[in-house]
């Protein structure tokens, strides 16, 4: 049986992915012009660190009921890592599909840099939970 917490995260999970998609697929012409560079970092870039920061923790909290053992924390860690790095190539491929937006190999990697980040706090967080646990 699933509990209501894994039910609200899983939910949390879908919109957090909806709202990339929408991020990433919108026409920009229409937001409000901002800041081009912040703290020396090109805004765009520190947006897509941010966009993809929370994949790896909002993943962990919808499906984390399989980690009861070391080994499996590290497959977790992988296949979180690799799904998160499906959805960042994903979304730059459809925006070069797209003709109001562009493909950038650049914003790929900086989405890899944020869920690498993240996924490895999160595996700590794991691994650390199920020596507890045992």
């Amino acid at each position: 049986m699933t509990s209501t917490k894994t039910i609200l995260s899983r939910i949390l999970f879908f919109l957090y992915l909806a709202a990339i998609a929408f991020l990433c697929f919108m026409k920009v012409d229409k937001m409000p012009e901002i800041q081009r560079v912040i703290f020396g970092i090109p805004a765009d870039k520190l947006a897509h660190f941010l966009m993809f920061l929370p994949f790896p923790i909002l993943a962990f909290l919808a499906y984390d009921h399989v980690t009861d053992k070391p080994w499996r924390c590290v497959l977790f860690a992988v296949m979180n890592f690799l799904c998160g790095a499906a959805v960042a190539l994903l979304t730059e491929y459809i925006q070069g599909l797209l003709p109001y937006r562009s493909r950038d190999l650049a914003d790929f990697k900086v989405d890899l840099l944020a869920i690498g980040i993240s996924t490895l706090l999160v595996f700590i967080i794991d691994i650390c939970h199920t020596r507890n646990r045992n």
